[in-house]
């Protein structure tokens, strides 16, 4: 006999409920509705009704197993890590959070909790690697987490964070991770008043980039391809555009920046921008090209300039974001789209046709 036994499927009825998601069945099926399981809420759980969903490029990559020599996606996959919501039920050992509440979830859902990253509140760097939101794995139920492209989420209260009413709920999503995943760095190199700062690409990160840089004081200059970004780069507060491909223009910034944040995946030359940095200047790597890029190594020598990367935050940093962008009234610009439309979302993606983030009204899951 196969399956699962009357009493085994009574046991798994008690501690799992479902939900509505959109899920991707295998790499080439494209999103279609789906239900899947969630945990019922432990004493330290918060159970969240999602209201908005930003759509990442990583989904993108996850839904489709573009990543699969260095993190296999399992099927079925439900994508989605920016996450905003309501809470409707909590766990009885649950002191931060009651039902009614607005919350967010972001890039990580759970951590080893002991490592020296862990306890320094920086479980992105988690020793044993922290449990991502979706395509995890799910020590409670089995197999791997479920994303945010879903009508519900039950997380750990040390992983949930808290939101401003004040904020623009949709707009809001994204901060968890094209938010933070700029912010972080930006903090980290404590940029400020009296810096110079760039920001390369103005995409979904970069135009975070550019509204934290500006928030924080600096003087922003924004290094785009395309010249059709420029009246946008202003209207985000830049001081100056800067078209990468005119040698002119780059000459002009040589040896004058305190700090630049390159948010391009795609291949470009590095070492145009590290020839921009000041001595003990850094340039800052938040997007992931898939080919290595080569470095002039005495490009770096010379200045005693610095090349680094940084990931998303941790979760007390995060919090530490969310509520700058409230007092800030900060968000991201987003197309709101049914969740209907998440296909022909990533193939616009693919195409950069995007400002600068889309999020899924969840309500369309009904």
């Amino acid at each position: 006999m196969s399956g699962a036994t009357p009493q085994s499927a009574q046991q798994e009825k008690s501690v799992s409920q479902t939900a509505k998601a959109f899920a991707a069945q295998s790499p080439t099926s494209g999103l279609a509705p789906s239900t899947i399981r969630r945990r019922i809420p432990g004493v330290q759980d918060v159970q969240i009704d999602i209201l908005y969903c930003g759509v990442c490029h990583s989904d993108l990559h996850q839904a489709r197993n573009e990543w699969q020599s260095v993190m296999p996606t399992v099927y079925p996959c439900v994508p989605g890590h920016e996450i905003v919501g309501r809470v409707v039920k909590t766990g009885n050992a649950v002191t931060k959070f009651k039902a009614g509440d607005i919350a967010a979830v972001g890039c990580m859902v759970d951590s080893c909790r002991k490592c020296a990253s862990c306890r320094a509140g920086e479980e992105q760097y988690c020793d044993t690697f922290p449990t991502l939101t979706y395509n995890g794995e799910d020590k409670q139920l089995g197999g791997v987490t479920y994303g945010g492209y879903s009508e519900s989420i039950v997380v750990d209260e040390a992983f949930v964070l808290r939101v401003s009413e004040k904020l623009n709920l949709a707009g809001t999503a994204p901060l968890l991770c094209a938010g933070i995943t700029t912010y972080s760095p930006l903090r980290h190199w404590k940029v400020g008043k009296g810096q110079k700062v760039g920001v390369v690409g103005l995409g979904g990160l970069g135009h975070m980039g550019v509204k934290f840089a500006s928030a924080f004081g600096a003087e922003v200059v924004l290094f785009t391809t395309s010249p059709n970004k420029i009246a946008d780069g202003r209207r985000l507060g830049v001081h100056e555009v800067v078209v990468s491909k005119n040698d002119a223009e780059m000459q002009k910034h040589q040896q004058s920046f305190d700090f630049i944040l390159d948010t391009v995946s795609a291949e470009h030359n590095l070492n145009a921008y590290i020839d921009l940095l000041k001595r003990d200047g850094t340039l800052t790597m938040v997007g992931a090209p898939e080919q290595p890029l080569p470095i002039t190594v005495f490009g770096l020598l010379m200045k005693r300039r610095q090349l680094a990367g940084s990931s998303i935050g941790g979760t007390r940093e995060t919090q530490e974001m969310l509520d700058f962008c409230a007092e800030h009234n900060i968000t991201c610009d987003v197309e709101v789209i049914r969740a209907q439309q998440i296909n022909e979302a990533y193939e616009r993606l693919l195409k950069s046709d995007v400002k600068y983030r889309f999020v899924i009204d969840i309500a369309s899951l009904q």
